[in-house]
């Protein structure tokens, strides 16, 4: 018999608790940057060393944390369900708590792409630098969408999320488009479970809404026996 396919949406909220700083909290700043400053192509254009070093400061902080059980519960939950993960971050931390279907939206800080060719990307574990370039000789860059740009990955989300039985958000304040938007896309008889201990307010949604104010780590255990309630009740219907 198939599984239920449940996709759970991740924000900021569950990297941080694995010590991954973020901007959500900063009034805008990251790591005491301006976002503008090392997240938009015209911060690139203006100072591209400042913001590779920012970016080397990510991927070594990256490399310094481990996951925690928000993401290893729902690494595990692939036992009893189709898990498909869409995630706003960058970092691998699904990845390497054992999730099989990840889908990033705004890129992956261990890669890196060409300026010139979008498609051009390679895995990049180490610094970058002023210098480092594609086999055409064209400057790479972070393989992040930037505040701007387009969100490439954003069509095979919507269709992932057209396709769920159950719908989890977990960590983020939903204040990001075109991610903020993506819970619409549900089938109106999906249940859509909420995790955030700050939750933001949730309207236009016709879908039945749970909120669980929770960060992940506590949320998602959670969230895991509520799922297998339900889906007792299915096998038993």
């Amino acid at each position: 018999m198939s599984k239920n396919k449940l996709v759970v949406l991740t924000g900021a909220g569950i990297s941080a608790e694995s010590g991954i700083k973020t901007f959500r909290d900063a009034d805008g700043l990251w790591e005491g940057h301006d976002v503008m400053e090392v997240a938009s192509p015209e911060g690139w254009h203006k100072n591209a060393a400042l913001v590779l070093d920012f970016y080397n400061q990510r991927r070594r902080q990256l490399h310094q944390v481990k996951p925690n059980n928000g993401h290893l519960v729902l690494a595990e939950l692939e036992k009893d369900f189709d898990v498909h993960i869409i995630t706003q971050n960058v970092d691998n931390l699904h990845e390497q708590a054992g999730s099989t279907k990840v889908l990033h939206l705004h890129g992956e800080l261990l890669k890196v792409r060409s300026t010139k060719k979008e498609d051009y990307i390679l895995d990049w574990h180490d610094d970058l630098h002023l210098g480092d370039i594609d086999k055409d000789g064209h400057q790479l860059r972070p393989h992040i969408v930037w505040f701007g740009e387009m969100v490439p990955a954003l069509d095979e989300a919507i269709t992932i999320i057209q396709q769920a039985n159950y719908l989890a958000v977990v960590g983020t304040s939903l204040q990001v488009y075109p991610a903020a938007g993506l819970m619409h896309y549900a089938n109106s008889n999906v249940s859509v479970f909420y995790i955030d201990p700050r939750p933001a307010s949730i309207t236009n949604l016709q879908n039945p809404l749970e909120v669980i104010p929770m960060n992940a780590t506590e949320g998602i255990p959670l969230l895991r026996e509520k799922l297998a309630d339900l889906n007792q009740k299915t096998h038993n219907s």
